[in-house]
């Protein structure tokens, strides 16, 4: 008689039938195929029923891959790939000669080739990297891309361990620990193995001209020869030191080694945080604090599903800026909260302010999870702990950190799971739980838009707060603009003032914009986070002479966080601009970021 039964999933957004079978482990051998852009071998799943006797089938998630066999312990079986179904791919059904019991295991092995539709890899010709001698390959699997690379649940509810056997001419990292070789390995394979279980999304493959210098006693850096000195000297210095710092926060890092990859600057995001080995942009130092801090929460306590992403980058942006107010002080954690609350209060105005994806707790039944990526997740989850902090003190508060990461290591969960162990963790204390009584949960996961902003200090943002309002009120105030105006300001001091300029009621003239470039040295920036600022904000005065670099920009940069923001101004001041940067550079650009700039522009 059955002792269980089938479970409705907590994720909508996977095809496959996960609470019938559990993948434990995931043996991938694989083959880069440079002069063909794909990837060829097979992948072993071990699987546990986690039924009595309910099903017949496996079902995995995949997308536009080449299967030509499927064994099931070792014996070939019957399979179909079902039709597509959009934006989830098309579902691949393994049919058994009977049904599975509780806790009984499966081998499946499954031969398969990536297609040139594959949204996970990106590919470079030696031309695009930066030394210009060898091709380049790496794999951004977040959201929902797994599945173009390998059959897979592709959902970040199950977890497994993985083996890496990937061949290739050139050196190759995994999301694992490598099984490090002298000399060049057997046959051109690389091993990794990764003991601790992670969802699918944070598979990670990249291979190309790589060398590595260590950053700390635990961690090295990746990249080319030609780059690996400037990569060296910009992360040596605080690499320990935040992993010290966060261990504090929580407990001991889990994962073995921290090592960072730079990634040409085509990658879409300014960092990644797979397991061991984080996948980040150059010139991106304080990006690091976030990934790292991701070790924890995302990697090893996950969000069960994409609609309760806040769980993992919420805590993640709570946890990278404790990092940084116990290396740099906490005024610093609070200049770097009032950023993130201009780049959230962009980001709802962009969706608007009732519109679902700006709620903490979202519905993605059949949408596409990277259609909700922004800025919400992380700097909303972000002011709700920090509500929960100031609300019961951070003393309070410290004492729950470990206790959450510790209940939930390994595990997923929702948000109502955090909801329950928040108030259980607090039942004994009386003082905490009548502060907790008086919580909005249901605002908080529900209500679209931005919450009441924080009382945070402003200290490091009260000069440029005083310097933008000069020159608001031009030229009525009679204020002369001078250099020394921001002498002594850092250059997220920098950030702040051009985003509260693009905020201004009465916008600037173009002539004023173009004094502000020349007189504070804006217009010849070489930090990106500042220069993207300053084309936005001539695009929105309609300065046309900023037209030429923003395009000449948009060919050197990947990354959305700074492609999005910028191709929608430029939309707005000169749509055809917009179209033909575009079409010039979408080749340059990783699937996910080509994908969703089509739709801003089509907008």
């Amino acid at each position: 008689m059955a002792t269980t039964s089938i479970q409705r999933p907590r994720d909508p957004n996977t095809l496959s039938n996960y609470t019938a079978w559990a993948s434990r482990h995931v043996t991938a051998n694989l083959e880069i195929v440079f002069d063909q852009k794909k990837l060829v071998g097979n992948v072993v799943h071990q699987l546990e029923s986690k039924t009595d006797g309910e099903t017949q089938e496996i079902i995995f998630d995949t997308s536009f891959l080449d299967i030509s066999q499927i064994k099931v312990n070792g014996q070939p079986s019957k399979w179909e790939i079902l039709p597509r179904f959009e934006p989830f791919g098309s579902a691949l059904k393994i049919q058994l000669e009977s049904a599975a019991k509780l806790g009984e295991n499966l081998e499946v092995d499954i031969s398969l080739e990536t297609t040139d539709k594959c949204t996970a890899l990106q590919w470079l010709t030696p031309a695009q990297t930066s030394n210009k001698k060898h091709p380049y390959m790496f794999s951004q699997c977040q959201a929902i891309h797994a599945r173009s690379v390998f059959p897979c649940q592709d959902t970040p509810d199950i977890k497994s361990t993985f083996d890496f056997n990937i061949k290739s001419p050139h050196p190759v990292i995994a999301s694992g620990l490598p099984l490090r070789e002298k000399g060049t390995p057997e046959n051109n394979v690389y091993k990794f193995k990764q003991n601790v279980p992670i969802p699918s999304y944070l598979f990670a493959l990249a291979s190309g001209d790589f060398t590595e210098a260590p950053i700390g006693p635990r961690s090295v850096v990746v990249t080319s020869p030609d780059r690996i000195d400037d990569c060296k000297w910009e992360l040596e210095a605080d690499t320990e030191k935040f992993m010290e710092a966060i261990e504090k926060i929580v407990y001991p890092y889990a994962w073995g080694e921290y090592n960072v990859l730079i990634l040409p600057p085509s990658f879409p995001y300014g960092g990644m945080e797979n397991p061991i080995y984080t996948f980040a942009t150059p010139k991106n130092v304080d990006v690091i604090a976030h990934e790292l801090a991701h070790s924890w929460s995302g990697n090893l306590v996950t969000s069960a599903s994409w609609e309760h992403f806040w769980l993992n980058e919420g805590w993640t942006t709570y946890l990278e800026r404790r990092i940084i107010a116990a290396v740099h002080g906490e005024p610093y954690r609070h200049f770097s909260a009032i950023i993130g609350w201009n780049d959230f209060r962009d980001s709802v105005e962009e969706y608007g302010k009732d519109h679902e994806f700006t709620k903490l707790v979202i519905d993605l039944k059949g949408k596409d999870p990277d259609d909700a990526f922004s800025k919400v997740p992380y700097e909303k989850g972000f002011n709700f702990l920090f509500y929960l902090e100031t609300l019961l003190s951070k003393e309070v508060f410290d004492r729950f950190i470990p206790h959450y990461f510790t209940v939930f290591k390994g595990k997923s969960l929702d948000s109502y799971e955090f909801k329950a162990t928040l108030l259980d963790f607090y039942a004994n204390d009386a003082a905490a739980s009548k502060l907790l009584d008086g919580v909005d949960w249901d605002s908080w996961f529900y209500a679209p838009g931005l919450p009441p902003r924080p009382d945070f200090d402003t200290s490091l943002v009260d000069i440029v707060y005083n310097l933008a309002s000069k020159w608001e009120s031009l030229p009525s105030s009679g204020f002369t603009p001078a250099a020394k105006d921001v002498a002594g300001l850092t250059a997220n001091q920098f950030i702040v003032f051009l985003e509260r300029a693009i905020q201004f009621e009465k916008p600037l003239s173009p002539e004023q914009f173009q004094l502000m470039g020349k007189t504070y040295g804006f217009a010849t920036s070489n930090n990106i986070e500042v220069s993207n600022l300053y084309f936005q904000l001539g695009l929105k005065v309609g300065d046309r002479t900023v037209i030429e670099p923003t395009a000449k920009l948009l060919g050197e940069i990947g990354r959305m966080k700074f492609v999005r923001p910028l191709f929608r101004a430029l939309k707005k001041l000169d749509h055809q601009a917009a179209v033909e940067t575009f079409e010039k550079h979408k080749d340059f650009y990783h699937p996910i970021c080509r994908g969703l700039v089509e739709k801003d522009l089509a907008k």
